[in-house]
């Protein structure tokens, strides 16, 4: 399955007085399999491009083709829609709901028309594919459970439908750094069972970095690139023009490349950067 977006625009309280252009004639084609991330600063149109893709919001004009359906199409069928698409939104703990976490996690299966048996199977699927030992935590409530747990009981909600397309909205805004790290491990690991295609935003560029295939960014609501990530963070500059930043280690290097020392700024781990400050030192002894 992939994605194709062409001439997507949308405009907000069209005709009234606040009128407001959030997407202006977006472009951009994702393929089966991709981890794609979508950066910009706030209000550059993110929020409004995921709820598109999911067919939360409708826009003024472009078409959005998922597979072979056009969701924009008059009389498409939302359910098929969510059951190809899942979006979790920012904070997604905030919509827990359900007495115990299996009870939660099932809700979304149960609205497919599935059997008690599927639904089931499908509940400790996901609670297993984000981390969470299915038997220990299915009879707990939801809201006696850590943050980051909590997170992953709402994404495991999303993850139970088995969409074909994956959306989430700032994955780890507001966890502790190890709750942090845990999301993503959890989200490549859910890539690597479901072979899905991962659309997410994310103001912190170095988990962009790591996890993405392809990079899109948005700058009042035009898609300004879109590449890999060794692509995008190359442009540290345009980046800094809209007020975006390169990930901390490849801002570090570009530091150090100011001070004098022949090193190659654009790298994106700290493994590369310790492999590309190893070599240059290696030169320097030459």
């Amino acid at each position: 399955m992939s994605i194709q977006v062409r001439n997507l625009s949308h405009i907000y309280s069209k005709g009234m007085p606040d009128e407001q252009l959030a997407l202006s004639n977006i472009n951009f084609d994702i393929y089966d399999g991709e981890i794609v991330g979508v950066i910009g600063h706030t209000g550059s149109g993110k929020s409004t491009l995921l709820q598109h893709l999911n067919g939360l919001l409708k826009p003024n004009s472009g078409t959005i083709v998922i597979g072979n359906t056009d969701i924009t199409a008059p009389g498409v069928a939302m359910k098929e829609i969510r059951r190809r698409v899942g979006l979790v939104f920012q904070y997604p703990e905030y919509q827990l709901f359900e007495e115990t976490v299996a009870q939660d996690v099932a809700f979304g299966p149960k609205n497919l028309g599935l059997t008690e048996a599927e639904v089931a199977d499908r509940v400790e699927e996901a609670l297993e594919l984000v981390g969470l030992d299915y038997e220990d935590i299915k009879e707990r409530s939801p809201f006696d459970l850590s943050g980051g747990q909590k997170r992953r009981v709402a994404i495991a909600g999303v993850i139970a439908m088995k969409p074909h397309v994956l959306i989430l909205d700032e994955p780890t805004a507001g966890l502790d750094p190890g709750a942090h790290q845990d999301i993503l491990a959890m989200i490549e690991e859910v890539h690597e069972a479901q072979n899905n295609i991962i659309i997410f935003v994310s103001h912190n560029m170095a988990d962009v970095a790591s996890l993405s295939d392809k990079v899109m960014v948005l700058d009042n609501g035009k898609l300004v690139t879109v590449g890999t990530p060794q692509e995008v963070f190359s442009q540290k500059e345009r980046l800094e023009a809209i007020g975006l930043n390169v990930p901390p280690v490849t801002d570090l290097m570009h530091q150090i490349k100011s001070g004098g020392a022949a090193v190659n700024e654009n790298v994106l781990t700290i493994k590369e950067a310790e492999e590309e400050l190893y070599n240059y030192l290696q030169r320097k002894m030459i």
